[in-house]
């Protein structure tokens, strides 16, 4: 199954069972950011990507200059454990890593969830790349890829803790994106996307990293 029919099948299957208020709330939502977002103002091809230095799960610090010793480095931007749609992504990256590896690509994953909660998604998922900490959304910020998500999705999520899993309520997440940094750290092809169940077929990466 490919991980377009993966996310279709999810969304039909969340949207069928909600029941027809809350699928009516999350539709306006995805329509609403969709229509508000601007990926002009978001990290573009040919821009030097930003230099950081996170938490991974285990809470180790993790920098940009670490990661690139060894080559490119695909960034997959993702809400939290929480997110059916994220998860559906990450295990399929997953099941790439070896080709990733072949290509000396490193391969990473940002949210900002806590350190533990990190810990919680590679476990859960079976991840065995780098699963790293953006607190507080510093860094997709800086890539002008945060979404403040608005009071009435608060009431949609209520079974995320939002404080225990992010350290703070600020709720905001960043706009799901998969983004490709040469050694060089510049950035050579970015998936930027608002609708939040509609993700980057990981296959695609793998094209990318042909035309370095």
């Amino acid at each position: 199954m490919s991980i377009a029919v993966e996310l279709s099948t999810k969304y039909d299957e969340i949207h069928r069972t909600a029941g027809p208020s809350i699928s009516a709330a999350l539709k306006k939502a995805t329509t609403d950011h969709k229509n508000s977002f601007d990926p002009s103002k978001a990290i573009q091809l040919g821009d030097k990507f930003p230099d950081f230095q996170l938490s991974d799960a285990k809470g180790d610090q993790v920098s940009l200059q670490d990661l690139l010793r060894t080559g490119p480095l695909l960034i997959s931007f993702y809400r939290g454990q929480w997110c059916p749609y994220c998860n559906i992504e990450l295990h399929a990256l997953q099941k790439l890593l070896p080709e990733f590896k072949a290509k000396q690509v490193t391969l990473v994953a940002i949210s900002p969830e806590l350190p533990d909660q990190a810990l919680s998604t590679a476990e859960k998922n079976g991840l065995e790349f780098p699963v790293l900490s953006d607190i507080g959304n510093k860094l997709a910020k800086q890539l002008g890829i945060v979404y403040a998500q608005p009071e009435e999705m608060s009431s949609l999520l209520t079974f995320v803790d939002w404080e225990k899993s992010y350290g703070d309520k600020s709720f905001e997440v960043p706009v799901p994106a998969t983004i490709l940094v040469d050694q060089k750290g510049i950035v050579r092809n970015t998936f930027v996307e608002a609708a939040w169940h509609e993700r980057l077929d990981p296959s695609t990466t793998l094209q990318w990293i042909e035309k370095l």
